[in-house]
């Protein structure tokens, strides 16, 4: 089957499945795009129906992934900016012992399911690890975990949040978080466009240096790595922060094309004994929570930021969703989304090639075991 064919199939399994997300977009879940794609996807993978016989055995091409990578890089690059460095500048030393005990409590919890639920170690580290609904089950698949699994237990811990924090808010009976700071709009414009095209230009480059540095998932990391330092550079010296024409609906692109591409390579056999995996996944998610919310308290009391603030900040819900959440509870939304940023930047590159080392370390383990 030639490029084409294959180009055009993907297409129309993109445009398919896009419309699972554009459904469950209407519940005003932030996270509806990424979800309901991603089922629909897995859906029709299962399925095989005969006009995409070539797309769910292979899944659809990974530049699509690759794409929405891109474009998530250069999302949250745009957000580490002056205000965001700013702010952490005031309570960096607690924010960093917090972001650290963050890494210690993913670490356990994943060693945990291993233990006690028949995945593996690498599917278990990833699916643990709070490093955004968009982004670990992309990165999961290029080390060759299962993305299945992982999207599961990514999908529970973000609703649980997304679920835990308004309850709490209720329970408390009033807002006790800081001043409301509002998103800046993104406007048209000549000079907004001509960022934007820089900024792409930009992640290109970043995806080169991140492959030739061999960051994980380099169109992601190594793209929001330079999108941040030139964005922060130029808006420096610019003595404004630079704005790109970067509305909401390229992030809705992102959304799909992820979650199409790692829908389509789901098959039947990623859900064998998936069962006590989740069981043990929901126990593990719920501690993991909770170990957040203490941490998020004790930021609280250490430092005089709002109690609410200080939970959205260090909650492992995703950037997206808690940002979102920020806003609508009248949060401090640049803290809430600096700490997010800065907690799955340390997890993006601390914790993946501790994943491969612990992997390697199982799997020597296991050998050894069975020659016993």
């Amino acid at each position: 089957m030639n490029a084409r064919i294959i180009f055009l199939q993907s297409i129309f399994f993109i445009l398919l499945t896009s419309v699972g997300g554009f459904l469950l977009s209407l519940t005003g879940l932030s996270i509806g795009w990424m979800l309901g794609t991603l089922i629909l996807a897995a859906i029709l993978a299962f399925r095989k129906p005969r006009f995409l016989s070539q797309t769910s055995k292979k899944g659809i091409p990974k530049y699509w992934l690759y794409a929405g990578q891109c474009i998530l890089g250069i999302e949250l690059g745009q957000k580490i900016n002056l205000s965001v460095l700013t702010t952490f500048q005031s309570h960096w030393s607690t924010i960093t012992i917090m972001l650290l005990l963050s890494v210690v409590f993913s670490l356990l919890s994943g060693y945990l399911l291993w233990k006690f639920s028949s995945t593996d170690l690498l599917t278990s580290f990833f699916g643990t690890t709070p490093g955004g609904m968009s982004a670990m089950p992309g990165m999961a698949e290029e080390v060759g975990a299962n993305t299945a699994v992982v999207s599961i237990i990514q999908t529970m811990r973000v609703f649980l949040v997304v679920l835990a924090v308004p309850l709490f808010v209720v329970y408390w009976g009033s807002n006790t978080g800081r001043h409301a700071v509002a998103a800046t709009p993104s406007i048209f414009g000549w000079e907004s466009l001509l960022w934007t095209g820089v900024l792409i230009v930009t992640a290109v480059v970043g995806y080169y240096i991140g492959k030739k540095l061999k960051f994980p998932a380099p169109w992601l990391v190594g793209g929001m790595l330079t999108v941040a330092i030139v964005q922060t550079a130029a808006s420096s010296y610019a003595g404004y922060n630079l704005q790109a024409y970067w509305p909401h609906s390229v992030m809705i692109l992102s959304q799909i094309f992820i979650a199409s591409s790692i829908g389509s390579r789901f098959h039947k056999e990623m859900f064998i004994g998936v069962k006590k995996i989740i069981v043990v996944a929901l126990i593990n998610t719920i501690g993991l929570i909770a170990a957040m919310f203490v941490c998020a308290l004790l930021v609280s009391k250490i430092t005089g930021i709002g109690l609410i603030t200080s939970i959205l900040a260090f909650a492992p819900g995703g950037i997206a969703e808690m940002a979102t959440t920020s806003i609508v509870l009248q949060a401090d939304s640049t803290l809430v989304v600096a700490v997010q940023v800065l907690r799955i930047l340390t997890i993006w590159l601390l914790l993946p090639p501790l994943f491969r080392m612990f992997h390697q370390w199982g799997e020597r383990k296991r050998i050894h075991s069975h020659v016993s």
